[in-house]
């Protein structure tokens, strides 16, 4: 007879507060970058490599950045379980400037895609984009209608989903280091490795929201 070994309530508790801290990690790259890319738009000294596109029409690309902080690092505090319950009211308020948020970093990445003249990657990474984009935004309208109609676990889902798209330009840090080392530059390099990791994120965001009914169904 075997028994399980089942994490004491402290311990589960330790390890649920410590869930924003990969996903603030994971946005960190991404969120420097952009940092000094705004930096630079502002007139400070250029230290990312020059893209004529940013520099004719800067909007979209600060709108995205902004919207990107904040849903990154204020998202990250909206998984927590004990957290939620703790703050029903933050939880509440936070997540409607999220979706917001969401939505500006979702919209933005759709309008560069279409209107950005030449971006590396080719047509295929133009197709990812522009599904990743659409995706994310699609996954926010439907967990705000979902919170609406208080379907608690049909919004969880789709805003698991949404945020992992939102953290894929995280995944892409590494991916595309992955990439480069082992294929090389170029443009089916760059999108191959960039559109993994929206894929690699869409599956593990799947994996965290069917886990539990599966779980269920085997208690069951």
């Amino acid at each position: 007879m075997t028994t399980q070994l089942r994490p004491r309530p402290a311990e589960r508790r330790r390890s649920g507060s410590l869930v924003p801290v990969p996903l603030i990690l994971l946005s960190l790259i991404p969120l420097v970058a952009g940092a000094l890319r705004l930096v630079e738009i502002a007139g400070g000294p250029q230290v990312m490599p020059a893209n004529p596109r940013v520099e004719a029409v800067p909007a979209p690309v600060v709108a995205h950045v902004l919207g990107a902080a904040g849903y990154a690092l204020v998202g990250a505090f909206q998984f927590p379980a004990r957290f939620r319950r703790h703050h029903r009211t933050w939880h509440r308020r936070a997540g409607r400037v999220l979706v917001v948020a969401g939505l500006v970093v979702a919209l933005s990445g759709l309008w560069m895609t279409l209107f950005y003249p030449d971006a590396p990657g080719g047509l295929l990474l133009w197709s990812v984009r522009l599904v990743a984009s659409s995706a994310m935004a699609a996954a926010l309208v439907l967990g705000s209608a979902a919170i609406r109609r208080r379907d608690i676990s049909a919004h969880r889902a789709w805003m698991i989903r949404a945020y992992a798209l939102g953290l894929g330009a995280g995944t892409q840090a590494i991916t595309e280091g992955i990439g480069e080392a082992v294929a090389g530059s170029g443009d089916l390099t760059k999108a191959v490795s960039m559109g993994s990791a929206w894929i690699l994120n869409a599956l593990v965001a799947e994996w965290i929201v069917r886990r539990p009914a599966r779980l269920r169904a085997r208690a069951a």
